[in-house]
């Protein structure tokens, strides 16, 4: 692993869906090939955070996505989950970082130093091109899911407890990407047949 220095930003997406994994990301910007409008992903809308992450992808010095799955989830908890799936997206770069800026106000453990910046996504550019990275690696993936389990929206929805998925649940049951330790998912699970 090559050291570069630097600000490395890292934030996740996908804690409060009923299904799927959640993601993060992580990225160092090259300050030499800046990128305008670089925000937090829930602030944009699908095509601009489409647009941004292939810039990201572009101009970035390193960038690398990760994931914890629902078994993960469930097992120990959405919090740590995430913060297991940031440690991930870090230990893939390509570089060592000089700092770790983390989206909250909790950080993962990590061999670099590490800072959580409350509000991060909306402040630092590094964190908020990392969560248009993890945003849309996210999307991409409940995409998927939805095509092996069509019957619950997914690909609308991406696994938030909207009334149409909460219905969906109601109607089909719960599927294999489900998380179990979520309370509206744990209630059907628990209703005898």
């Amino acid at each position: 692993m090559k050291s570069r220095g630097g600000i490395c930003g890292v934030d996740e997406a996908g804690r409060g869906p009923l299904a799927g994994p959640v993601f993060a990301a992580c990225v160092v910007l090259d300050p030499a090939q800046p990128i305008e409008g670089l925000a937090d992903s829930k602030l944009l809308s699908p095509a601009q955070r489409q647009r941004l992450a292939g810039l990201i992808h572009e101009r970035a010095i390193a960038w690398a996505v990760a994931q914890a799955t629902v078994e993960e989830i469930d097992s120990l908890n959405i919090l740590r989950a995430g913060m297991l799936a940031m440690q991930r997206a870090v230990e893939r770069l390509t570089l060592e970082p000089g700092e770790v800026l983390v989206d909250g106000n909790c950080c993962p453990s990590l061999r670099f130093p590490v800072r959580a910046v409350v509000g991060g996504d909306r402040s630092v550019p590094e964190i908020s091109a990392a969560s248009i990275l993890a945003k849309t690696a996210r999307d991409a993936f409940m995409v998927e899911l939805h095509r092996l389990y069509p019957n619950y929206g997914f690909d609308r929805h991406k696994g938030y407890p909207t009334p149409e998925h909460i219905e969906a649940l109601q109607r089909y049951g719960v599927s294999p990407v489900h998380r179990r330790s979520f309370a509206p998912v744990r209630a059907l699970c628990s209703i005898p047949d």
